[in-house]
């Protein structure tokens, strides 16, 4: 049975997201100068090279998570010679909440934490109540800022729960617009970065 070219190469390896990396950092130019020195967590990393791309603008310490072995194994080949920068790959199921993360990864918190086109997937595999409980962990570890890439209709849905946990949205852009076979006309990415309030209520 042949297989999509939109979904594989020629070679037999599978795409696993729309277009390419950099396009998820579309709309996102802004966070770029601000990776300098930085802690990342990516959520849903993929292959790892969103970060890959941060730590070009001087990200110290990258960190992603996925559900599948093949690309967390690709992640760390790709780092495995950058020894000026901490980095770690795991494979993670995110429908065991927090305390998945939490196994593999510590209690770390970092500056950044990237979540790029990964919770309108887990939004068909987790009840609603458990995929808010694991937003709020992931923006409770969230120093600086909570990186985020959707739809409008989920981030309706989504702000308000960062805004709860002491964040400003500080950034948002529909910039970004794709178009795909299945779809008859241009479709928007918007993107949106929050900032955590110190306690005063200031950035």
């Amino acid at each position: 049975m042949a297989r999509d070219p939109y979904s594989w190469t020629d070679k037999g390896v599978q795409r696993r997201i729309i277009s390419h990396s950099g396009f998820r950092l579309d709309g996102l130019g802004d966070l770029l100068p601000r990776a300098a020195g930085a802690s990342v967590f990516d959520v849903g990393c993929n292959r790892g090279h969103v970060v890959f791309d941060l730590m070009h603008y001087g990200a110290s310490v990258l960190h992603g998570c996925d559900l599948s072995p093949e690309t967390i194994r690709h992640a760390n080949e790709l780092f495995a010679d950058y020894r000026h920068v901490k980095h770690k790959f795991e494979v993670v199921d995110l429908t065991g909440g927090g305390a998945a993360i939490t196994k593999a990864f510590g209690e770390q918190r970092y500056d950044i934490t990237l979540m790029l086109a990964v919770y309108h997937k887990l939004s068909r595999v987790m009840p609603s109540d458990r995929l808010f409980e694991l937003v709020q962990y992931l923006v409770n570890r969230t120093e600086k800022y909570f990186v985020w890439r959707g739809s409008r209709e989920e981030r309706d849905e989504f702000s308000p729960m960062v805004l709860r946990e002491g964040f400003r949205e500080v950034h948002y852009s529909e910039i970004c617009e794709i178009k795909l076979p299945e779809y008859s006309e241009t479709v928007a990415q918007p993107s949106a970065i929050w900032a955590r309030l110190d306690p005063r209520g200031t950035l």
